[in-house]
């Protein structure tokens, strides 16, 4: 079977069933496992992704008011693959390209193949899709085992945590403007042993002012930023600075501000985000963490200095 994996948890999906070998085209942002690049690419992002994460939504947004696609597909890259199987997304027009534009692209071809669609807003919604592209390509059985592995893995560190005070927590899906994280993201917080005092389990990220996070007060802030690594993270969050919220959060007074690789253990509705589970325990409760998370996946955020709890601080919800 020949797999055009169109977004890249589906990439790593298929890769982690060892059909690695089967996939025949991919989109820009798949560069997981490493063997993977190098494959012929078939989607292209319209905007520039080196920009400042203020520049990136404004042109974001200049698009969708315009009606522009944030995302195109290389109709020749995907003619000489000739899939069988495509795979692409339901989720979000903005993360990567929508399923319409997928099939438009698939109808033109000389043999159109088959599409499996991917809309997860759940830890159990990823895992269900681990069994529904199993199905696809023919290996039930592993993708049966695989989720089997993972849910493993998540139990482990709910059993690692289950008796431990649950701080506050606020993961940041981007940063200008302030993003809170959504769908999945709570839920992972939940069983690292935290509770997320601003995104919704199962909804959408959504934009949020800074008077909303300061109102919340949590104890530790994760920058889990949308195709960003944790060095881009870093960088792009000494920008926070400016704003006296951010200076009087709790989290920042406490020096419990964490950037990570959202690109690779957050924002990716595949295996890895079980990783982000073990990576957001050994940020909330370090003592307990009997794993080793990957290198580079996240690091402590400088505080800015004279960052204090002065008049006008929020107080604990």
């Amino acid at each position: 079977m020949k797999i055009a994996t169109l977004l890249p948890s589906a990439t790593e999906i298929v890769c982690a069933l060892g059909l690695e070998g089967d996939i025949v085209a991919v989109s820009h942002e798949c560069d997981y496992p490493p063997e993977i690049r190098g494959r012929p690419v078939a989607v292209h992002p319209s905007i520039d992704a080196a920009l400042s994460s203020r520049e990136i939504d404004a042109q974001v947004e200049a698009a969708l008011r315009r009606g522009d696609p944030l995302y195109r597909v290389d109709a020749d890259v995907l003619r000489a693959a000739a899939p069988d199987l495509v795979i692409t997304q339901d989720l979000c027009d903005v993360c990567a390209l929508p399923s319409l534009d997928v099939e438009a692209a698939a109808a033109r071809l000389p043999r159109t193949p088959a599409i499996v669609r991917l809309h997860p807003h759940t830890l159990d919604d990823i895992l269900g899709d681990i069994a529904r592209v199993g199905g696809a390509v023919g290996r039930p059985e592993a993708a049966v085992r695989l989720a089997d592995r993972l849910r493993a893995r998540v139990a482990a560190v709910r059993r690692a945590v289950q008796d431990r005070p649950r701080p506050r927590v606020c993961c940041m899906e981007w940063l200008d403007p302030p993003f809170c994280a959504g769908h999945w993201m709570p839920e992972l917080v939940e069983c690292a042993g935290g509770r997320e005092v601003i995104g919704r389990p199962g909804r959408p990220s959504f934009r949020v002012g800074w008077d909303e996070i300061a109102r919340a007060a949590p104890d530790v802030v994760v920058l889990t930023v949308c195709g960003f690594d944790a060095a881009r993270t870093v960088a792009e969050a000494r920008a926070l600075a400016a704003h006296p919220e951010w200076r009087r959060l709790p989290a920042v007074i406490e020096g419990r501000v964490y950037a990570t690789d959202g690109s690779s253990f957050f924002s990716r509705s595949g295996p890895r985000v079980v990783d982000g589970v073990e990576i957001l325990a050994a940020i909330l409760h370090p003592d307990a963490a009997a794993w080793r998370t990957p290198p580079g996946a996240w690091t402590a955020v400088p505080t800015p200095a004279g960052a204090s709890p002065d008049a006008g601080s929020a107080s604990r919800a």
